[in-house]
């Protein structure tokens, strides 16, 4: 469905119309929070709630959830049992806020958009710099962890101490580009030309075919990551 709030609001409005008493109505939506979402709800607006997977979501666990103003406890309770019983990854956000958690992470995409426009890197340069570098760690340890690592004996204190002041201009000093025709064009080219012939279906089996050995791995050596399904 469009991440367009009215349509949401009608779909909505129908659904709880006509459920069963308890039943958890989840919106895929990247962006909205939970509590618009509700508004439109007059029956019992509180089981309606945000439930965000992943793309490919047939291969990546996580399912984030997240509660409105009008949400009880036991229905977020309710919709990370089920979501756990099918295996996924369920992470309970502890207060709602425009793209959530992993959508607002994709701040790297702010920066790739800038470096091709300024001419600095092509985009198949960049997700080089991503998949031979931090990539690599991220998959794994993510991004609090690695940065604990990066500081020694000491930590993430010591790291923040020691790099935290330079690393403060480039943390804090661009905004999204304005998405130029120009700007368009050089990332749908590079795109272009990464793909070397390759339609979609044949990168997307590519893709799904190393998610499934990386997903093993990842368990593998990150166990504890069933504490996932509690809160953050």
């Amino acid at each position: 469905m469009p991440e367009r709030l009215a349509l949401k609001h009608d779909v909505l409005r129908q659904l709880d119309a006509v459920a069963a008493p308890g039943v958890v109505i989840g919106s895929s939506t990247s962006g909205i929070k939970p509590s618009d979402l509700q508004a439109a709800c007059t029956r019992e607006p509180g089981r309606v709630i945000v439930a965000h997977p992943f793309n490919p979501v047939y291969l990546l666990p996580l399912v984030e959830l997240v509660g409105g103003e009008h949400t009880p406890p036991r229905m977020i309770e309710r919709a990370r049992a089920k979501y756990a019983a099918l295996g996924m990854r369920p992470l309970v956000v502890r207060r709602e806020i425009e793209g959530h958690v992993a959508d607002r992470l994709e701040a790297l995409w702010r920066e790739a958009l800038h470096l091709v426009n300024d001419g600095v890197a092509t985009t198949e340069e960049i997700d080089a710099a991503v998949v031979y570098g931090a990539g690599l760690r991220w998959s794994l340890m993510g991004t609090f962890l690695t940065f604990h690592l990066a500081g020694g004996e000491g930590g993430m204190r010591h790291m923040l101490h020691q790099f935290g002041p330079a690393l403060k201009l480039p943390w804090t000093k661009l905004e999204a580009p304005e998405l130029t025709e120009a700007l368009i064009d050089k990332v749908a080219d590079g795109c272009e030309h990464q793909a070397a012939g390759r339609s979609v279906a044949e990168l997307e089996t590519r893709r799904d075919a190393f998610l499934t050995e990386l997903l093993a791995l990842t368990q593998k050596y990150w166990p504890e990551a069933e504490g996932l399904e509690g809160r953050i």
